[in-house]
């Protein structure tokens, strides 16, 4: 495998999900892109991970609640939400007992990607996240190029198609940045070859945004601090947090090119990969 064609075919095949069939409610774009942090802990302690840290990251083993993930899908459903979820976030998502009725829950209001470190998977909650209508599994691989053997031989034996899982080779050294797309964090890592910070345009709070375990709404997965809250979505409509004052104050900056608040200024993250096509359209609104 190779790092960096693994990375620019999940680019692509984001894109398509990101950039394309765009739903405008009460004249506004809605996000094509919702990432999930349904529990905060992680069995795995990564170098290039802010959760290798107590002090910025610790592991407090708070989950989300079913009553979220239902508040949440049905919300997006009344609005014709036709985008993706991530489930990942701060923590292991195969690590939430209720990760099955949390992917048929969300699955009925838009696909859902699993991004798992794979430890705890095993043959029958592969096929148990297959028939619950998940779209994706992307299986991280942090160990060594042994662990493709490993997981092709639970595909087979789950029988679930093989572009259900998507391997991800994560094995490398930080002369390799480690194989993934290798940010700050918003200025909690510092490991690796990191670029210098991008001080200009950025189209995150454009397309998507992260909630977590409690309900609370941030612009990003970059903000593993969770600086700045953009809403609670158990207090709130979830359409309401996204078309309100907090989220226009970032977008409307970011798409001038000026990271000039928290945590933007501290972030080196390239936020103009995705989302042109959202970008765009809110250029247009705001003029």
């Amino acid at each position: 495998m190779n790092p960096e064609k693994t990375i620019k075919k999940n680019l692509i095949r984001r894109s398509a999900i990101v950039d394309n069939d765009i739903v405008i409610h009460k004249g506004l774009p809605l996000p094509t892109w919702i990432e999930l942090s349904l529990i905060d802990v992680c069995n795995r302690s990564c170098a290039f991970c802010p959760k290798s840290n107590d002090e910025i990251a610790p592991n407090t083993y708070q989950k989300m609640s079913r009553s979220l993930i239902d508040k949440l899908s049905d919300e997006l459903i009344k609005i014709n939400f036709r985008g993706a979820f991530a489930v990942c976030g701060y923590g292991e998502p195969l690590l939430h007992k209720d990760i099955i009725y949390i992917t048929e829950k969300l699955a009925k209001a838009g696909s859902v990607e699993i991004v798992t470190n794979g430890d705890v998977l095993n043959v029958k909650i592969m096929k148990n996240l297959y028939n619950a209508k998940a779209s994706r599994l992307l299986i991280s691989m942090y160990d060594g190029p042994h662990q493709i053997k490993k997981f092709k031989k639970i595909i087979k034996e789950s029988k679930v198609p093989d572009d259900f899982v998507i391997l991800r080779d994560r094995w490398y050294d930080k002369e390799k940045n480690f194989g993934v797309k290798l940010t700050n964090r918003a200025g909690t890592i510092d490991i690796g070859n990191q670029i210098k910070n991008i001080h200009t345009t950025c189209y995150y709070p454009s397309y998507q945004f992260l909630i977590d375990w409690n309900g609370d709404v941030f612009l990003c997965p970059q903000d593993w601090q969770r600086r700045v809250s953009m809403g609670n979505m158990m207090q709130q409509n979830i359409f309401d947090i996204w078309s309100g004052p907090i989220f226009d104050k970032y977008r409307k900056s970011l798409l001038k090119g000026k990271r000039i608040n928290r945590p933007c200024s501290n972030c080196n993250a390239q936020g103009t990969l995705l989302g042109q096509n959202h970008a765009k359209i809110w250029r247009e609104i705001y003029k």
